[in-house]
Parts: structure tokens; sequence; C-alpha cells
């Protein structure tokens, strides 16, 4: 099958990325349906998998205020009690954590037709929703085929510990901008990793497929690595309370127990089969896709990912710190000739990120030669 036949129907079959966090430029020429990122530890890995989740939500708040939340970026100021309160630190989204005006953020397929800027700007006098806000706030204009918004910013560098810099703004002003008639189309992505989900997030997960043909996907993973599981339900404690937890009947014993139980490879691997069966039509990026997995069931973890990714039309971008992930995936992508899989090394070249790329040819001998590549 052609190369482009294969790369047909992604959503980014390439990406370019300038000043976010702590990349100035990264330019991959080639993504697949599956891509997997190596490289040590400060190279950017990390950094481009948020990049494809604000690309993928065109930088809407509750995206944003994820990805700092996740590294505990946020500034503080005073309410108007003089209390203090924090905020999302935006300045931490731009290269440098400066965030100064007209500094700005890309990210997109090569060639601009489709980018994401997202840039240090103004808010306009006439859209301030108080008579005690400042005339002209600091603000973050946010572009996608030429039009744009405007999140307001209410902690510029230099006002930070300023009484006027109060919550409620932030969120009534969120709420107009997430209400605004301008349709974007949005791309679903559901992130997994490093840590182990937690039970209302699988919970959640498990209700969207449940009963439905996706549901086999997310047993069929499971059983990767617990091939004596025979069932699986979600459960709340009692009828009062929300909080869920997933069970599962092994085979030859009586009673459920719960999933948690049986070590953190088995709902890692549950959630994974859960986040491919939920990101159909959109992204799926896993940071340090071989926590809790023993290298025997790599390549079978990757053969199911790749397949399930192109039955579902899902591009996934995951990271790797391990030598067994890096094999097992290419020892897959080997044997799945007609599902496109890329290989991406990022090295540190002062202020820019390098990519090396590798070739069909090149998974080939890193399967059967074992060469190292990370």
């Amino acid at each position: 099958m052609s190369d482009q036949r294969i790369h047909a129907n992604l959503h980014i079959p390439d990406l370019s990325i300038t000043g976010f966090r702590g990349i100035a430029r990264l330019s991959i020429a080639r993504l697949g349906r599956v891509t997997l990122l190596t490289g040590r530890n400060g190279a950017g890995k990390t950094t481009v998998l948020e990049a494809v989740r604000v690309y993928a939500a065109r930088a809407r708040p509750n995206v944003l205020h994820d990805v700092l939340e996740r590294r505990e970026e946020f500034a503080a100021a005073l309410d108007e009690d003089r209390d203090p309160v924090v905020f999302p630190d935006y300045a931490a989204l731009f290269h440098g954590r400066v965030g100064t005006h007209g500094q700005s953020i890309t990210i997109g397929p090569a060639g601009g037709k489709d980018d994401l800027r997202i840039e240090v700007s103004t808010l306009p006098a006439q859209q301030s929703l108080f008579a005690d806000q400042p005339a002209r706030m600091q603000a973050i204009k946010i572009e996608y085929r030429r039009e744009e918004r405007l999140l307001p910013w209410f902690l510029p560098a230099s006002e930070r510990n300023r009484s006027w810099a109060r919550s409620r703004y932030v969120w009534d002003l969120h709420r107009a901008w997430r209400n605004d008639d301008t349709e974007w189309p949005i791309i679903e992505c559901e992130s997994l990793g490093p840590g182990l989900p937690s039970n209302n997030r699988i919970a959640r997960l498990w209700d969207n497929v449940t009963l439905t043909e996706a549901e086999d996907l997310s047993i069929d993973a499971l059983r990767l690595i617990g091939d004596d599981i025979d069932r699986v339900a979600v459960v709340s404690d009692d009828q009062r309370s929300h909080r869920r937890r997933v069970v599962v009947k092994l085979k030859n014993q009586a009673r459920p127990v719960p999933l948690k139980s049986l070590g953190d490879g088995v709902p890692r691997m549950f959630a994974a089969g859960l986040a491919l069966a939920n990101s159909r039509d959109g992204f799926l990026v896993v940071d340090e896709a071989e926590n809790g997995f023993h290298h025997s069931v790599q390549r079978d973890f990757w053969r199911t990912v790749l397949r399930a990714a192109q039955q579902n039309n899902v591009q996934v971008l995951a990271t790797t710190h391990s030598w067994d992930c890096v094999r097992g995936f290419a020892q897959a992508a080997t044997e799945i000739g007609d599902v496109a899989g890329a290989l991406v090394r990022l090295d540190r070249d002062g202020q820019d990120v390098r990519p090396v790329e590798y070739t069909e040819e090149d998974l080939e001998a890193i399967a059967e030669q074992g060469i190292e590549v990370r």
C-alpha cells in the first residue's frame, strides 16, 4: 500500500510548533497514525503532547487550565477583600515564561493554513464587564482560520498583586468566551498518563462505550495482561455516593474483585483501551506509554493500538523512555504494514528541538537488530 494511502485522513500529517513552553521551534515532517516520541528528559516530548491538546481544543480555557494545573503553574493575586487567590499562570505557556506583549505561539500542520496562533495582546476597553476593571488589560488573542477570540489575562507580570485581579472576572469572561457564536472545528482529544487514571475517569470512559461494539476493544486490551478476566463492571459504593470503582469477575472465582487490586498495569491497560474507544475521529495522547507494562506485552499492546487507531480514525501520539516500548512498537509497526507508525526522537539543540525521524526501513532494522534509538 502506498505511503500516501496509509497517511490519509490524519488530523495533522506533520507538525510545527513555535514559542510554546520550552520549544522555541520544532518541525516534524511526518507523523503517523500512531507516533511514538523518544528522547532524553527535557527534550520536549510531553510539551509536544500538550501542544496537540491545545491545538485540538483550539485553546479552550478548560484545556489551557488543565495543562497548567498538571504542572502546578499558578500565579498569586489578591481578591476584593485582599485575600490571596491563585489563577492559571498563562505566562508559563509562552517560551521563556514571560508572556510579553506581542509574544506568540503557533501550533499546527506545516504550511500555516490551519495553524492555531496564541498571542499576548490587550483587552479593548469596550470589552470590560465591570466599571472598576482597568481600561486596557492584558489578554490572550487566539486566532484560527482568520477568526479570533480574546481570552482575558488578569495577571500581567508587573501587576500580580493588584486587588482588581478578581476571580469572578475570569469565570464570567470565560463563560462569555465559550458561548461565542464563532464555530471552530474542535477535535476530540483524550489524554492519558503518566500517572494512574482515577476511578471517576475510568468510569466516565466506560459509560461512553458500555453495551456498544467499542466495549469489546476495551475488554480485549485488558485481557492482554489479564487473560483470566471474564467480565467488567463499574459500581458505586452506595446509592448516595458519587464514588465509583471498577470491578472484574475472574474465571474460577465466585466474587468480583477491584480492578486496581490486580496491580497498576491492569487499570492502565484498561484505560488505554477505553481511551482508544472514546477517541473516535480524534486524538489520543499518552505520556510515558510504557508505565506498568511488562516487556513481554509491548508488541501486542502496540498491535492493538495500531489496529484500533486505524479502525476508529484516531491519531495517537505517545512518549516513552523505555527500550522495550520502542522495540515493541517497531515490531508491531513492521508487522502491520498498512497502518502508518512513526518513530521520532527529539534532541535538544539550544532553544530549538531537533527531530530525528525514522523511516519504515529503520523500524525494521530496529525490530530485527535492536538498534538503540532513544
